[in-house]
């Protein structure tokens, strides 16, 4: 008797465990899985992160930067001249590898177009593949939130039914995330997302006080980002967020 793909489901699950996602063993699994059930999700899914995994390496550079990709340095030394330079672990990728991966999550999220879990495992990894420059996965973002919007699906998040400030939450995640990474391109992938969740959310005062953060962290536009702040409290008196950073711009103002 052929074996179940919930039994191909235990065996991966096992053997994850014992040697990771791109260990000894999991690709004989996911091929013997994959024969049997070529349209399975989790099977799909678990050769996406196989494949990702392997694409991946680190190496350690030196800059001339205090963070990289919102990290501090994992050590600092002077040049012969007496300069600091920090050195940071800076994420590789193979790229026929990491194609590979994407045309599996691609595959998964085709056939379960609601699943939020494979759409995040491709958001993610475009994410981390860029680096300082994550422009495919703030396309994705954006797409994502535009498909949200035009046809409402019932979301669900590894089987389980996603509400609507779930969603929101999820969007806001990636929105640190690019605001974390602290280069410009991110900044503006950042501000993107926060504009298009604003413009369908006019009253959201999570994505005001991310205005009003980009404007004042990232373009150093205080009067801008005040205006977004004070938005906030017209409609909540006592956020933190606004409240905490119109204190800043203020000292500051004090101090010019």
């Amino acid at each position: 008797m052929g074996q179940t793909a919930e039994r191909f489901k235990e065996r991966y699950d096992r053997q994850i465990r014992l040697t990771g996602k791109d260990g000894a063993g999991v690709e004989y699994i996911l091929d013997q899985w994959g024969e049997a059930f070529p349209d399975d999700c989790a099977m799909l899914e678990g050769k996406y992160f196989y494949y990702y995994t392997k694409s991946k390496s680190q190496e350690i550079q030196p800059m001339k930067v205090e963070r990289y990709l919102g990290e501090k340095p994992i050590l600092s030394l002077k040049d012969s001249l007496g300069a600091k330079v920090n050195y940071f672990t800076v994420p590789q990728y193979d790229d026929s590898l990491f194609r590979m991966s994407q045309q599996f999550i691609d595959r998964a999220i085709e056939l379960a177009p609601k699943e939020l879990l494979y759409r995040f495992d491709k958001i993610s990894a475009l994410a981390a593949y860029e680096k300082e420059s994550p422009d495919m996965a703030a396309t994705a973002m954006l797409d994502l939130i535009d498909y949200d919007a035009s046809t409402h699906p019932a979301w669900t998040y590894e089987g389980r039914e996603v509400g609507r400030e779930e969603f929101v939450d999820a969007v806001q995640e990636y929105c640190f995330l690019f605001y974390h990474t602290g280069s410009t391109n991110s900044y503006e992938s950042f501000r993107l997302l926060s504009e298009k969740m604003l413009k369908l959310n006019p009253k959201s005062t999570l994505f005001m006080n991310n205005l009003g953060a980009y404007w004042q962290v990232a373009r150093r536009d205080d009067k801008k980002a005040a205006k977004y702040y004070k938005k906030v409290l017209k409609i909540n008196p006592k956020d933190e967020t606004a409240l905490s950073n119109l204190a800043i711009i203020e000292k500051s103002k004090h101090k010019k």
